[in-house]
């Protein structure tokens, strides 16, 4: 006798997460990772093992306040339901922040139609113990004007091996960054940044070469150089983990609110 299918929901959740304490977005074994506490709260739920699906992945160290996942049950909750059931089992550092019900093949990476991260430098000479965990303290004085004219050289479909980390042989380092700004509101800069898909630690690498220009230890033109280069790594400085944020991922059709301002 055959037994009926069994119809499963499919969810998507708008996560935001402190990244300080975690090995990265991504399931590891032995260490703590954002996948993993969603997981095992997931499972507490159900009663079942679920697995989830991320739209991409954060290192060590890295924050999200718009990080998208995916998941599937076949337990009968509304997205408001599972969203207050989630975060009663979640960390005090990591939060759904929405929920909704999506299609059946909803793949939140390949989906995703742009991505906004935002680098956020502390520029002053001495320390901040409170934001320590969130921004990178840079003491030099940044000369914003060079900053900016080096930004708008990233926009554009480009091969961005340069600003690559460590990456599977034969994957394409291809992206397009669809706008940039650098902006200040003293004591803080942030460097904005959108595109359809960012390479390992491209965010950073940019962000550290960037603060080298405005510090003047790189010109605008060497910047350029850099990119068109296109030799991979060769932008070697990699700014702090601390001060990257996942700030939204945007889907067609799909609105999960506004929660933050437009870049």
């Amino acid at each position: 006798m055959a037994h009926p299918a069994v119809l499963l929901s499919r969810f998507a959740l708008v996560l935001e997460y402190d990244g300080t304490g975690y090995a990265g977005s991504q399931l590891q074994k032995g260490v703590p990772t954002v996948q993993g506490v969603l997981e095992q709260a997931l499972t507490r739920i159900a009663g079942e093992r679920l697995r989830t699906a991320f739209a991409g992945r954060t290192d060590a160290g890295v924050h999200a306040r718009g990080q998208v996942a995916a998941f599937s049950s076949e337990r009968r909750l509304q997205p408001g339901q599972w969203q207050a059931a989630i975060n009663g089992n979640l960390p005090a550092d990591v939060a759904v922040v929405a929920a909704r019900e999506v299609a059946p093949g909803f793949d939140p990476r390949r989906q995703a139609r742009q991505r906004w991260y935002r680098y956020t430098i502390l520029n002053q000479a001495g320390r901040s113990p409170l934001m320590r965990f969130t921004t990178w303290q840079v003491g030099d004085r940044l000369d914003l004007a060079q900053m900016r004219r080096a930004a708008r050289v990233l926009a554009g479909r480009h091969d961005f091996a340069a600003f690559c980390g460590s990456i599977e042989e034969g994957r394409t380092t291809v992206r397009t960054v669809f706008e940039t700004s650098v902006t200040k509101e003293p004591p803080l800069i942030w460097i904005d940044v959108s595109g359809d898909a960012f390479l390992p630690q491209q965010v950073r690498r940019m962000a550290g070469a960037l603060v080298r220009v405005g510090a003047g230890r790189m010109q605008v033109g060497e910047f350029e150089a850099t990119l068109r280069g296109a030799r991979p790594g060769s932008s070697a400085h990699v700014a702090p983990a601390a001060g990257l944020c996942l700030m939204r991922i945007d889907y067609e059709g799909i609105d999960f609110g506004n929660r933050y301002e437009d870049l």
